[in-house]
C-alpha cells in the first residue's frame, strides 16, 4: 500500500488519526516499556497471533524474497518462545512528511519507511534493511547511481544520530532461504544476546 493518510486530531496531545483506509494500517498506541516492544505486547492469544503474523507477512513487498525470508526465519525459528522476544515489525514509517520526495526536493527526509523495526530492552531501537539493486542503481539496475547511494548513507547517519542502530543486508545474502538461515541465526543470536534458535513448530496457518 502507499503512504498512509494521517492527521493530528489534537496537536497538543499528539493524537493521530488515520483518515482513510484505516483498516489497512496497523497502529500501536500504547507506551513502550523498559523491556521494549515484545510480541506478547501485540497479542496474547494464539489465534490472534496467527492472524497478526499473516497480516504482517502480507505487508511485505512481493518482489523482495530477502525481506520475506528474514521475516519467515525470525518467526519460524522462535515461534514457541516468540511471546518473550522483541516483535519484528515490517514496513514501518519512522518519519513523516505529507509531501512526496519529489515535492520536497533537496530538503526531503530520507528513509521514511523501514523494512523492519525492533524495539529492544534498554531503549534500543534497531532498524533492519534488506537492500536490493534499487538502492544504488538506476534504469532497472543496469547503471550505478552514486546519488541514490549517497542519499541512503545520509539517511543512515541521520537515523544513528537519532539513536537508531541500523543493520543492512544485501538482497543476495537472503534471497535463498537455505543460505539465509545460518546467517540470520548468527545475526539474531548476537543481536538478542542469546544462543542461536533452532527449528521451531509454526502453526500451519502461519507458515509460508
Amino acid at each position: 500500500m502507499g503512504k498512509p493518510d494521517i492527521r493530528f486530531t489534537s496537536a497538543l496531545d499528539n493524537d493521530i488519526e488515520v483518515a482513510e483506509r484505516a483498516d489497512e494500517v496497523l497502529v500501536y498506541d500504547r507506551p513502550v516499556g523498559k523491556e521494549g516492544l515484545l510480541w506478547r505486547d501485540l497479542t496474547d492469544q494464539e489465534q490472534a497471533a496467527r492472524a497478526l503474523y499473516n497480516r504482517m507477512k502480507a505487508s511485505l513487498p512481493k518482489d523482495s524474497p530477502g525481506q520475506k525470508n528474514l521475516f519467515w526465519y525470525y518467526h519460524h525459528a522462535n515461534w514457541d518462545r516468540l511471546s518473550d522476544l522483541p516483535a519484528l515489525l515490517p514496513e514501518i514509517w519512522l518519519h513523516w512528511d505529507p509531501k512526496t520526495l519529489g515535492e520536497r526536493g533537496a530538503h526531503a527526509m530520507q528513509n521514511l519507511r523501514m523494512d523492519f523495526l525492533m524495539l529492544l530492552p534498554g531503549t534500543r531501537r534497531v532498524v533492519l534493511e534488506v537492500d536490493g539493486m534499487q538502492h544504488d542503481t538506476r534504469k532497472g539496475g543496469t547503471e550505478p547511481d552514486s546519488a541514490k547511494y549517497a542519499a541512503t548513507m545520509a539517511g543512515d547517519r541521520d537515523l544513528k544520530f537519532r539513536g537508531y542502530e541500523v543493520f543492512r543486508f544485501g538482497h543476495d545474502e537472503l534471497r535463498d532461504r537455505d543460505h539465509a538461515q545460518p546467517l540470520l541465526a548468527g545475526f539474531f543470536a548476537t543481536l538478542l544476546d542469546r544462543p542461536p534458535a533452532g527449528p521451531s513448530r509454526v502453526p500451519q496457518s502461519a507458515q509460508g
